[in-house]
């Protein structure tokens, strides 16, 4: 199956969704005017693109629409599926791995899919041709040292690991040398996403950072914050949350493919300025994306 079949079967419950709202309304108002703006905003919402994304996304379609005089009720679906594409090109997806070893920090609470995408994610960039370490610096959960430790054998990448409880921040300056050792070119960290406790979360975070810096001076660095898609507004109140203990730099969304709320992408981008760099859309070693807006937009149209 090809890279788009593959997505868009993989966002197929969210374009059902999408595409059942805003055709209604283009079955109901044949004439383009105010009204079908207004109903147009309201299918946006109950798709759970979330109501201040819906309103900013219109209000740009109806720019569009009236510079552009379309009078075509397909030409002005077309358009809407353009602003989508514009608004989720807006911020640069693109991993900033350019220093050999890279850091990627990976944060999330339990439940979220946290490891297994880290699991992905070293498949992805193994199948590249590059070295990888994975950290298990996620110390304090139960069993998320050897789910981790599964995913590093399944992958065929190193590992560095502790015992459960000891410091995440250790585990992280061992992770570091062993990288520049090794010649590694991605470091993968997992770590604790204790929410509850946002100033202990903060302070370890902080922790892991110096360590970063210290040990990999100038090192490439990315902080991915994993998302259930299936939680839907939930998950954009999640990653405001997170943004406010630590600078997350990109989002792996993940279980897009069994939740008709996928149009969270958009809310998170447009509502956090935060870009989508990965998503998930299967339970395939390879389902894990890298997130590519036009094809997203496409996808939720049901467009080839």
């Amino acid at each position: 199956m090809g890279f788009f079949e593959k997505l868009k079967q993989g966002l197929k419950k969210t374009s059902n969704a999408i595409s059942q709202h805003v055709n209604n309304v283009f079955s109901v108002f044949v004439k383009v005017d105010e009204e079908l703006f207004e109903n147009l905003e309201e299918a946006l919402i109950m798709a759970d693109l979330g109501m201040e994304t819906s309103v900013e996304l219109i209000d740009e379609l109806r720019t569009r629409v009236k510079r552009k005089h379309i009078e075509d009720g397909n030409e002005v679906k077309r358009e809407l599926q353009e602003v989508i594409s514009d608004a989720l090109n807006e911020l640069d997806s693109e991993m900033k791995l350019e220093t050999t070893p890279s850091v990627v920090l990976v944060i999330g609470v339990n439940g979220v899919g946290k490891t297994t995408s880290i699991g992905k994610m070293a498949m992805h960039y193994k199948a590249q041709g590059k070295r990888v370490l994975l950290a298990a610096a996620d110390t304090f959960r139960a069993a998320a040292i050897d789910q981790l430790d599964i995913w590093a054998n399944r992958a065929g990448v190193d590992i560095i690991k502790h015992q459960e409880g000891s410091d995440p921040a250790a585990v992280v300056f061992d992770a570091c040398n062993a990288a520049k050792a090794r010649g590694c070119d991605v470091l993968i960290c997992d770590t604790a996403g204790r929410l509850h406790n946002k100033k202990n979360l903060m302070a370890e975070l902080e922790k892991i950072s110096r360590v970063i810096s210290r040990e990999l001076p100038g090192v490439s660095r990315e902080n991915l914050l994993v998302l259930d898609a299936t939680t839907g507004q939930n998950a954009v109140s999640q990653a405001k949350l997170f943004s406010e203990v630590s600078d997350i730099s990109g989002i792996v969304l993940t279980k897009l493919d069994g939740t008709a709320k996928g149009g969270i992408v958009i809310s998170i981008a447009k509502e956090q300025d935060i870009p989508v760099k990965f998503i998930g859309v299967g339970e395939g070693i390879d389902d894990l994306q890298v997130f590519d807006a036009e094809a997203f937009a496409k996808a939720l149209f049901d467009e080839e």
